[in-house]
């Protein structure tokens, strides 16, 4: 069940010239399956609606990413934060072979934080233990003004 629905926003892609403008938007969920069962189903309605996974951040006509399952840490904080500090380069190049909660990288992406603010404001990271609205914040003016709501 769909418990709420930020706005619509026009985003960059990432990394930057890997294709044409996204529109991104979060999703606040209450379901009754597990965080595989939810990360299959994205994957499955990405594929029906047309995406081909042949290379990472290559162009792609729609991405879902599910950011976080509560308080959830997967499969283990070590793990976590060493995707977290991964460089950008090789960001680009290796991807995990296990599903990763909270999304490693969620805390420095403002197309990210912008929608889960409305959606979720107040969800705290269970390892920065910082709030959306703070994680969001601490970004950078410059990072944040491409960011802009489809009205």
């Amino acid at each position: 069940m769909i418990r709420a629905e930020s706005r619509y926003y026009v985003t960059p892609a990432v990394p930057a010239g890997s294709g044409p403008d996204f529109v991104n938007a979060a999703l606040a969920l209450e379901t009754h399956w597990s965080a595989m069962e939810a990360i299959t189903v994205l994957h499955g309605i990405e594929a029906k609606l047309g995406r081909r996974r042949t290379k990472r951040w290559a162009e792609r006509i729609i991405d879902l990413d599910l950011l976080a399952v509560d308080a959830a840490i997967r499969p283990n904080v070590a793990t976590v934060r060493q995707w977290m500090a991964l460089p950008l380069e090789e960001q680009q190049e290796k991807a995990p072979g296990q599903l990763i909660l909270p999304h490693p990288r969620m805390h420095e992406r403002a197309f990210v934080l912008e929608p889960l603010a409305d959606v979720a404001p107040d969800w705290v990271h269970p390892i920065l233990r910082k709030s959306v609205i703070e994680m969001r914040d601490a970004l950078s003016a410059e990072a944040r003004a491409p960011i802009v709501p489809l009205d």
